[in-house]
């Protein structure tokens, strides 16, 4: 069955709205705090006049090490960490309300396996900021809704291209003053996970029209049994041994 079909309103009821409710404001929680922090860092940097820039990763030096768990959390300047506040809150809080079974283990997953690649594989420089997380979110929900037999999820995926579809040029290197190693690897982190973990998580949604769509499938199979195997004047059905040449899915039940 496609997944490109309506959600009458009817079938969301009342019990599921309230739940919606409940777990988005739950979801709210980590997103706020995460940016909270994150403006904290920045504003305790500028206060007491200091440089974090080497809280970020340098690749193949030890000393750059640290910045794969670090790295996120700093940025160059407010213009920097401004442009990261509105997408890091949006994608981590659709994470956290559509995937709340696997949301804390991919966003981290994100994070670190991103931060390992740009250490790995990036220019010799200090790479700093959420940028990497930002793209890793985004290619997730967005491959993860079509990889899933969800119309919600496919749903996301959608508005994070609408929203978001000009990070793409962001994983090719047009400005150098811009981690664009960063924005690669998060992205190939973002659609890795999201297929490692297809089976998991929300799984594909079962609506009235599924029922339908299995009634006339029956409805089919019967009828072609009715034409294979004619009624004699006897009214009893004629089964020929030429019945057993049938496959499986064709024999009558």
């Amino acid at each position: 069955m496609s997944v490109f079909r309506y959600i009458p309103g009817n079938h969301y009821t009342e019990e599921q709205k309230q739940l919606d409710k409940r777990i988005f404001r739950h979801s709210l929680f980590f997103p706020t705090f995460l940016i909270v922090l994150l403006w904290l860092i920045r504003l305790f940097e500028t206060e007491f006049h200091l440089n974090l820039v080497q809280g970020g990763i340098y690749p193949l030096h030890v000393k750059g090490l640290l910045g794969i768990l670090t790295a996120p959390l700093v940025h160059g300047s407010f213009s920097h960490l401004m442009a990261n506040t509105v997408p890091l809150f949006l994608l981590t809080l659709a994470l956290l309300f559509f995937y709340r079974d696997l949301a804390y283990r991919i966003f981290f997953l994100i994070w670190i396996i991103s931060g390992i690649f740009v250490w790995l594989g990036a220019r010799e420089a200090w790479h700093i900021g959420a940028s990497g997380v930002i793209y890793g979110l985004a290619a997730f929900l967005f491959m993860s809704g079509i990889v899933r037999n969800n119309v919600r999820l496919l749903t996301i995926s959608i508005i994070v291209v609408f929203l978001y579809g000009g990070l793409f040029w962001g994983i090719f290197p047009m400005k150098p003053e811009i981690s664009w190693e960063g924005h690669l690897w998060g992205g190939v982190s973002g659609i890795v996970l999201a297929v490692v973990y297809r089976k998991k998580g929300p799984p594909a949604e079962q609506h009235p029209w599924d029922e339908e769509d299995e009634e006339d499938e029956v409805s089919s199979t019967e009828e072609k049994a009715i034409e294979t195997f004619p009624v004699s004047d006897s009214g009893k059905t004629k089964l020929s041994d030429s019945s057993q040449s049938f496959p499986d899915d064709e024999k009558p039940s």
